[in-house]
């Protein structure tokens, strides 16, 4: 059984393998508009379809779904953090991450959670210690 969202789900975890082969490291890191765009368009559209089902009815994803979706939020926070120079395997739940948006309401916020990128001394995206 598929949940009304496969549709986004496959485009974004096409999108994200398209974005990881396409992806050419920053030669002077940070590349603090491109972390910017994976974490809008990527990581934060795959926390939204989450957070979506869950809201109102619980629409249930298939194992494959799921799998998918968490697949493709993970290749952006890794792309993020590659923007940043620092190589990150990140294998986080989506539910982790949707509990931290709700708390944060700031995608930009929740990627340095997860990950510790950029790191607190360092300024990040919008000059944010």
């Amino acid at each position: 059984m598929t949940s009304p969202y496969r549709d986004r789900i496959e485009t974004l975890a096409t999108e994200a393998r398209a974005a990881r082969e396409a992806f050419d490291p920053p030669a002077d890191p940070p590349d603090e508009e491109r972390a910017m765009r994976y974490l809008r368009e990527g990581f934060g559209e795959a926390v939204a379809v989450y957070v979506d089902a869950r809201s109102g009815e619980w629409e249930r994803f298939d194992a494959g779904e799921f799998a998918r979706l968490e697949g493709a939020m993970n290749d952006y926070l890794e792309l993020y953090a590659a923007c940043y120079g620092v190589d990150y395997d990140a294998e986080f739940a989506v539910r982790e991450a949707a509990e931290a948006l709700v708390d944060t309401h700031n995608v930009v916020d929740v990627a340095r959670i997860l990950t510790g990128v950029p790191e607190r001394s360092e300024r990040g995206p919008a000059g944010r210690p």
